[in-house]
């Protein structure tokens, strides 16, 4: 059964970073090509990576792949800070700029495309959201627009019946993506503070995820795992399997 397109596809190649909104991707076994595959190690706390929860201005920087993709390395990682300005994303300028501002000792982690499961995705290989339910949110919200990085989604489904947090009744299910793609829904995706932080401006505003908990018991987006992989594209057909 046709459910909806997809609307837009996000790989985040640093994890907490801002990602890149993309035309096409590879879904590997571990989800999205190169998704959260580069990391900052916070060295202050023993096997943790640096987040947007210790160091809220992460999500103003940008991560983006710059170069031709391969199946044995990734291509190159830039960073786009707040100031526009452009770095590698080990370069020691940004690495000191990052430590200053979050006053943490870090270091760099970087996981091969063939690692499975990549290092930094805590829960499930994918995260959707739908068109429908994001603009339900902002309706219940009443605050401001609901941006959609706040939620770091790697798909956006446009939905055919725009029928808010559909999502959830297809957990159990699986679901076609173009002609090769399969995932199978596994489970709500449990929010935290980071949907608190507004992507263009770092400041914090609980009143988001108190919504969120009033109104969806804290669950916003579901989790998917891979079946098959292959290569989807925007504006991919999206199918609910029997």
């Amino acid at each position: 059964m046709l459910v909806g397109h997809m609307k837009e596809i996000v790989r985040h190649p640093v994890k907490s970073l801002t990602g890149e909104s993309v035309p096409q991707s590879k879904i590997m076994d571990y989800g999205l090509y190169g998704d959260r595959s580069h990391a900052y190690v916070d060295e202050t706390r023993e096997g943790k990576f640096l987040q947007i929860t210790q160091f809220q201005e992460m999500v103003r920087y940008k991560a983006k792949f710059v170069g031709e993709e391969s199946m044995e390395k990734y291509p190159n990682v830039e960073v786009i800070t707040p100031e526009g300005k452009v770095f590698d994303w080990e370069d020691e300028a940004l690495i000191k700029e990052l430590e200053d501002k979050s006053e943490r000792k870090i270091s760099t982690i970087e996981y091969s495309p063939s690692h499975v499961p990549i290092g930094p995705i805590a829960v499930e290989h994918i995260l959707l959201v739908t068109d429908a339910s994001l603009a339900k949110l902002e309706e219940l919200w009443e605050e401001n627009e609901v941006n959609s990085r706040r939620f770091r989604p790697n798909f956006i489904i446009s939905l055919k019946e725009k029928i808010p947090f559909i999502e959830e009744d297809w957990i159990g299910k699986r679901l076609k993506i173009g002609n090769e793609v399969e995932i199978e829904l596994v489970g709500h995706c449990k929010r935290c503070m980071i949907i608190t932080v507004d992507p263009d401006n770092a400041q914090r505003d609980k009143s988001l995820h108190k919504t969120v908990i009033k109104e969806r018991k804290n669950n916003f987006g579901v989790y998917a795992s891979v079946i098959k992989t292959g290569d989807i594209h925007v504006n991919d057909e999206i199918h609910l399997l029997d």
